[in-house]
């Protein structure tokens, strides 16, 4: 696979690989919001029941297996989003722009 250093790459690779798998007939909004809800369970379950130290400080087998998780949580997200046509950068930011004024720094 090539390499992918950005959403947007991430995204075409996410639609190609897709696309040869014959995929995209499954990926409807409420599929894809579904299967993204399942993956961040799991990736919940890696620290349920553990302190905030242990949270901290994963083993590096914990560490590289919530690292699975957080891919995909990740394309399940990107892949939603193309969906949608949701830029998620630009969603990101205005979500950012709407926070700084519901919670404002103090002065």
């Amino acid at each position: 696979m090539h390499s992918i250093t950005d959403l947007a790459t991430l995204r075409d690779a996410l639609r190609a690989f897709c696309a040869a798998r014959d995929w995209h007939r499954f990926h409807t909004p409420k599929n894809l919001v579904m299967a993204l809800s399942v993956e961040a369970a799991e990736l919940v379950e890696h620290f349920q029941w553990a302190t905030p130290e242990e949270s901290l400080n994963p083993t590096p087998q914990q560490r590289a297996e919530v690292a699975d998780e957080i891919a995909d949580v990740l394309i399940y997200l990107t892949e939603l989003a193309d969906v949608l046509g949701i830029d998620p950068i630009a969603a990101a930011r205005d979500k950012i722009v709407k926070n700084a004024v519901k919670y404002p720094a103090p002065l």
